[in-house]
């Protein structure tokens, strides 16, 4: 079972109040859907500081629109930019690692954290140390880093709340009060663009074929991921974290129609499921009004006209990337990190269509072959197998090449 304590549920004082906002990563489709919330509640929200790698005119159009107090962008070439056009608004601007970093501990009542990969980590974990409540959308964070994540949270008494669509479902339903009830929790998968194409298919795909993913509207990396199912691997992991569950008690469905978001089974055979229109402004508007309710622009689901609902096993031949994220679970240690960090290199070689679409997982699976799994003891520890295996995972690409 994880050592890690379930998440807490503590009133927070802030619900009551304006409550103060700061977005990690808010160009990013988390962001632009944080960002809408937002703007729709300026009554409920204030937004002290937002965050973004490299879209300058995208984070200033933002930063106006909402009255933030900073906003702040990763790439420093991009700060010139950033200043003319937050001239006159009163919005302070400022670039760099540092200031990502100074933005993420500004004191805030809840921090959306949407920086997609392991450029989240330092951030994420910057305001986790400040007891902050933490919106969680960036996967990495406990994939790669939850042991470390967990336990600084533990000792910040830090609240993190799930905006996974599927993780945030079994947040809504799983009973934190009496979790010996649990028997299971099942998270659903929409399959993604290949869920019943032939290997064949899959071997000659290209990044726009992959790219097109039949429910959700994601970025590249994410939309990849959901095509070899990865994603729902590293949300395998995630789950272990935040749910008091041991890994056996951790099932998968595919379920095409993506309206179930995820099942908790309870040992009296009951199972209770969180369904909803396919909008991730469901699950951002759970965490930015918890532990209220807070009204939407999401289109109701209609039981009336709602499609038959459908739910089939994986299929782990085709879609490896499933059996590889359960050995690396049960692995421990970094492994995850060695997962996440082969996956994102992987990911970005297909892309660039330097490999294939089946060879993303061969990577991956390679470099949990080649390096050992560590207990690691702080973000330093992470960084550097992080390091590690995106290395192994370059020779490995470079060596398909030459093939």
């Amino acid at each position: 079972m994880s050592a890690v304590v379930p998440l807490s549920r503590k009133a927070d004082p802030a619900a009551q109040a304006r409550r103060r906002v700061t977005v990690l990563g808010s160009t990013g489709s988390v962001g632009c859907s944080t960002v809408d919330l937002l703007r729709r509640s300026p009554d409920r929200f204030e937004t002290v500081a937002l965050v973004a790698q490299t879209n300058a005119a995208a984070l200033a159009e933002q930063a106006i629109l909402l009255g933030a107090r900073h906003a702040v962008v990763a790439d420093p070439a991009k700060l010139a930019e950033l200043r003319e056009r937050l001239a006159g608004s009163g919005v302070r601007a400022a670039a760099g690692p540092e200031a990502v970093l100074d933005a993420a501990a500004e004191p805030a009542d809840l921090v959306v954290a949407a920086i997609v990969g392991t450029a989240g980590l330092a951030p994420t974990l910057r305001a986790v140390r400040q007891g902050t409540t933490i919106a969680l959308a960036n996967k990495e964070c406990l994939v790669s880093a939850g042991e470390v994540v967990m336990r600084e949270g533990k000792a910040a008494g830090t609240t993190l709340l799930p905006t996974d669509s599927e993780h945030n479902a079994i947040y809504q339903v799983f009973d934190f009060d009496h979790p010996e009830a649990v028997s299971r929790i099942i998270l659903t998968a929409s399959g993604g663009p290949f869920r019943s194409a032939g290997l064949e298919v899959m071997r000659m795909a290209t990044p726009a074929e992959a790219l097109r993913h039949p429910t959700w509207e994601m970025g590249a990396k994410i939309s990849i991921d959901s095509a070899t199912m990865m994603n729902k691997g590293l949300e395998l992991i995630e789950a272990w974290h935040l749910f008091p569950v041991r890994e056996e008690q951790i099932d998968i469905v595919i379920h095409p129609q993506s309206v179930v978001h995820s099942f908790v089974e309870y040992v009296d055979g009951s199972l209770l499921a969180q369904l909803g229109t396919p909008d991730m402004r469901t699950p951002i508007a759970f965490a930015l009004a918890w532990p209220e309710r807070m009204a939407t622009p999401v289109q109701p689901l209609d039981l009336l006209r709602m499609p038959s609902l459908s739910f089939e096993a994986p299929d782990f031949s085709r879609f490896p990337a499933l059996g590889l994220a359960r050995r690396a679970l049960q692995s421990g240690g970094t492994a995850p990190t060695i997962l996440n960090a082969a996956n994102e290199v992987a990911v970005q070689g297909f892309l660039d269509r330097r490999i294939g679409f089946l060879d993303i997982a061969r990577t991956a699976e390679y470099a949990l072959d080649t390096l050992p799994a560590e207990s690691p003891r702080d973000l330093d520890d992470v960084l550097e197998i992080d390091r590690r295996a995106r290395e192994v995972a370059r020779r490995f690409i470079d060596g398909l090449g030459t093939r």
